[in-house]
């Protein structure tokens, strides 16, 4: 191997040890922060205390689960669709000139602080979803909101995965007499499947990390969400809204809270993971 290429392989490994080693460190500091909750309350009491009311030693955190997954499935069912077509749109029917504003304007989308997508919520969307029930600040804002936020990292690594084919494939397909949709639909689509499902996965992460923009429209009321026009407090929310004044248990739980959506998102990334290599074990 030349020396040039051995060298690469070691920075490229140092890197990697060192990308894995941040996850770990920062799990062990949730971990440990965590700690002295677990250890005096047991991690039953996060589940089946009566509500969250911290200041009365309650740390019920299952209503702020809910919250978080709903709002991040919500949005990962508006925004899929919306990327994966956008996509295809970029990719076979958008003329050259209109694809390329077609992705800087996705890109632009992506680079709007998330602060920004909270004060539209909060002034444009959520009166236009107050019309429907309550007052707009809720789960189905906070969904579309989020949905709104993840569309470009959906849309933009579609279009990579698509654009990374085969050209062969898609002639051979269109040779065979295939109309474009049948195309699409038959052969690019599947032949692109990993990489649109790693954008979704990423997508969803996203959601679930996202906080500033939750927090201004879901409507923060720490109650079990009945539908989806109930307000709601994600785990995001929460620390953000409490961890600057609590103390002792309070503030230990809080991080308890983060331990959970890392668990959360970890378990996302696995189940994604092992279903990646099934399919492309059977392929």
């Amino acid at each position: 191997m030349p020396r040039s290429d051995q060298l690469l392989k070691i920075v490229c490994r140092t890197l990697a040890i060192g990308s894995a080693a941040v996850v770990l460190l920062i799990f062990c500091f949730l971990l440990r922060e965590s700690w002295p909750a677990i250890a005096s309350l047991g991690v039953v009491r996060f589940f089946t205390d009566e509500s969250w009311h911290a200041q009365s030693g309650q740390f019920n955190l299952t209503p702020m689960i809910v919250a978080t997954v709903i709002t991040s499935l919500g949005a990962i069912i508006l925004a899929a669709p919306l990327g994966i077509a956008s996509a295809v749109f970029v990719q076979f029917y958008a003329p050259p000139a209109l694809a390329t504003w077609h992705r800087r304007l996705v890109e632009l989308l992506a680079g709007i602080p998330s602060v920004v997508f909270g004060l539209w919520g909060l002034v444009v969307l959520a009166p236009l979803v107050a019309s429907l029930g309550g007052s707009g600040q809720n789960l189905l804002t906070a969904s579309i909101i989020l949905g709104l936020m993840i569309l470009p990292t959906i849309a933009l690594l579609t279009d990579s995965a698509i654009g990374s084919v085969p050209r062969t494939w898609i002639q051979g397909a269109a040779a065979l007499g295939l109309q474009r949709s049948a195309v699409v639909g038959k052969v690019v689509l599947p032949a692109a499947g990993r990489g649109i499902g790693a954008a979704l996965v990423l997508a969803i992460t996203r959601a679930l990390g996202e906080t500033m923009a939750v927090l201004m429209v879901a409507g923060n009321v720490a109650t079990m969400p009945t539908s989806l026009l109930s307000p709601g407090r994600t785990l995001n929310a929460n620390i953000a809204l409490e961890l600057g004044y609590a103390t002792a248990d309070h503030r230990s739980v809080l991080f308890v809270s983060g331990l959970m959506l890392m668990l959360i998102v970890s378990v996302l990334v696995i189940a994604a993971s092992r279903s990646g290599g099934s399919s492309h074990a059977k392929g």
